[in-house]
């Protein structure tokens, strides 16, 4: 069975919903089989993305738009995805039901969860600026996902790119050497390119990301080495 159609046979045993949403959802993913892969993967994202567009208490068109430019729906399914996405943004209580599952995925494997984190952020950012309760419901999701203070300051850097520390961006302090700081930055460049992402078992849907990513790190390093005349 496809990851389209058992998102399709859970939503349709939900029902209309409510209070239970959460238990009920997970208790479903759970049981089934493929509920440990590629289906928990993509109810668990579709969860955590709604609800953290609800975090600042408006559920924007843009922020819908981001999501499916991260997700590419098949036509036949774009009601699921929606009653999915629409019951999970009824409240933003729950989530860290479902960052627990994405990090029970990915065990010892900060990068690909750093990735996950990279994708809310994209999504968050859709409507112009990040919203001080995003940031929160974003930091909390790190915490689930067992991400130090350092590894979420990095993501958060690149997507607020107007105040976000160049350092921070890179992942390394201003005490660092020029030619650790050019080191570090190459092979954060080599870990961006789309190939190394795929070929590390990254989820296609976030691999979109990856030139906006590349953007944020060439700009931080172009502000260092201005600075520092390297």
């Amino acid at each position: 069975m496809s990851v389209w159609s058992s998102l399709g046979s859970i939503v349709s045993s939900i029902g209309t919903g409510g209070a239970q949403f959460v238990d009920r959802l997970v208790q479903l993913v759970l049981a089934r089989p493929e509920g440990t892969s590629s289906v928990g993967f993509t109810v668990a994202m579709i969860a955590l993305s709604a609800k953290m567009a609800k975090a600042d208490g408006v559920v924007t068109t843009d922020e819908i738009i981001a999501f499916r430019e991260l997700f590419e729906v098949p036509p036949k399914e774009e009601r699921n995805v929606a009653r999915l996405f629409n019951l999970a943004q009824e409240d933003v209580a729950g989530f860290e039901v479902y960052a627990k599952k994405l990090a029970d995925l990915f065990p010892y494997d900060h990068k690909t969860l750093l990735d996950i984190l990279d994708g809310l952020f994209h999504i968050a950012k859709a409507d112009g600026v990040v919203h001080e309760s995003e940031v929160g419901y974003l930091s909390k999701v790190a915490e689930v996902f067992g991400l130090d203070e350092r590894e979420f300051s990095k993501v958060l850097a690149r997507h607020v790119r107007k105040d976000g520390n160049p350092y921070d961006v890179l992942g390394l302090g201003p005490d660092a050497s020029n030619a650790d700081l050019k080191a570090h930055y190459r092979r954060e460049v080599q870990e961006t390119h789309p190939d190394r992402l795929i070929a590390r078992g990254v989820p296609e849907e976030f691999v979109r990301i990856a030139n906006d990513r590349l953007a944020a790190l060439n700009n931080a390093w172009a502000q260092i080495s201005a600075e520092r005349g390297i």
